[in-house]
């Protein structure tokens, strides 16, 4: 008998009708014979809802207690759906994190979690029940409700699949699988039937918004076979799996893109050990997170050091940058919030040559100018002005033939 875990996010579950229609779905493999864990997210726009509430109450929440608000609205939804269930004729009971004993650490707003006590699911699902447990949320040792940060619901299913040696994690959204780049940027984008736990971990690091980093990570760790469906239209979806050799064909699997960049540069600052940690020290110091990094060496014995932040966290990266550049009498400071990154990801990097090369051209053929270059095993991504950003996906995606 399988064992699948199901998990719906908001826009899946954000009305009456489609409650309903998750039921009718979640009651189909339940009367085919299998057992069925249901995950489910707050109702579309409820996060954001109470947040708001907290906000016009507290500017700055205190975590404990905006963490017992919004575990509320998972909770609506699981009621909700358990009740759709019954009323299709298919037994379900619904549970919160803390009924299930989802064990988190402390750290409120952005739990991790610890460990999952399954027996109370394996026996509902053994009675012949349907489970329907409400995700983004655990408790912690001392029974303080925690919630596990944005898309926190994709861990939850993950780790409770992993919990109970699920057959097959299967994430329900408003896309019908993981593409090639995302189709709103080039409308010949393809939906890959499979893709790798490394390589979707790299398209979901690099801006894909289909999974939570920390989803695909658990999924990879525990070795769960994880799909991707649509919630409003049938098909295979993709499945996310450890590499097989038959993927080593495949050079590139998609184009991934982040919006959400910004460049801070010091120039003329002593080339001398210890000067990048006087640099990025205090920016991290700040809890700000540096991703790409490029240094040069000027013929002065000076360096300019060049580096990446979160847009988000520009306006404080630049003043800190700025304190520290008058620290070290560096010449100048200059940022640019204008830029993207954009980033080719493939397993199949690893066995062919050339695919840098064959990016540089692709891009110099349509005059992007790359300003900065970082690459792993299995990525390549550059830096280009922001303006550039849907010219530079259909260009490459042209030129690795990854259009439907």
């Amino acid at each position: 008998m399988a064992l699948i875990v199901q998990k719906y996010g908001g826009t899946s579950v954000g009305s009456v009708e489609r409650i309903q229609s998750v039921a009718r779905k979640v009651k189909t493999v339940h009367d085919s014979g299998g057992q069925v864990v249901v995950v489910v997210s707050a109702m579309s726009g409820e996060t954001n809802r109470l947040i708001g509430l907290a906000h016009a109450i507290q500017p700055r929440p205190t975590p404990r207690e905006l963490d017992v608000l919004l575990s509320t609205g998972e909770q609506v939804t699981i009621a909700l759906l358990t009740m759709a269930l019954e009323e299709t004729g298919c037994p379900a009971r619904s549970y919160t994190g803390g009924q299930v004993h989802i064990l988190t650490d402390s750290a409120h707003n952005k739990a991790r979690i610890r460990d999952i006590d399954g027996a109370r699911v394996r026996a509902d699902l053994d009675a012949g029940r349907v489970v329907v447990v409400a995700g983004f949320q655990g408790v912690d040792a001392e029974g303080n409700i925690t919630t596990l940060g944005r898309g926190g619901s994709d861990t939850t299913a993950v780790a409770m699949a992993a919990a109970l040696q699920a057959d097959e994690c299967q994430i329900y959204t408003d896309v019908d699988g993981v593409y090639t780049t995302d189709p709103r940027i080039e409308p010949r984008a393809r939906r890959l039937d499979r893709i790798t736990f490394e390589e979707m971990l790299e398209m979901a690091s690099l801006g894909s918004k289909v999974l939570q980093i920390r989803a695909v990570e658990f999924a990879g760790k525990y070795n769960v076979p994880l799909r991707v469906l649509s919630s409003f239209e049938e098909g295979p979806g993709t499945l996310i799996t450890f590499e097989e050799d038959a993927m080593e064909q495949a050079r590139i699997s998609g184009i991934a893109f982040n919006r959400d960049e910004a460049k801070l540069t010091i120039r003329g600052v002593p080339d001398q050990p210890g000067v990048a940690h006087k640099i990025v020290g205090p920016v991290a110091d700040a809890n700000i997170e540096v991703d790409m990094i490029v240094q040069n060496i000027a013929a002065d014995t000076t360096t300019d050091f060049t580096f990446t932040v979160n847009r988000s966290d520009y306006p404080h990266a630049l003043e800190i940058l700025r304190r520290t550049a008058d620290e070290l009498g560096a010449r100048e400071v200059l940022g640019d919030d204008g830029i993207v990154k954009i980033s080719l990801v493939g397993v199949g990097m690893r066995s062919h040559s050339g695919i840098a090369s064959r990016m540089f051209a692709a891009l110099a053929a349509e005059g992007i100018n790359i300003q900065m270059i970082s690459t792993s095993e299995i990525k390549i991504s550059v830096v280009v002005a922001e303006k550039y950003l849907e010219l530079g996906v259909r260009a490459l995606h042209e030129a690795f033939s990854l259009a439907a």
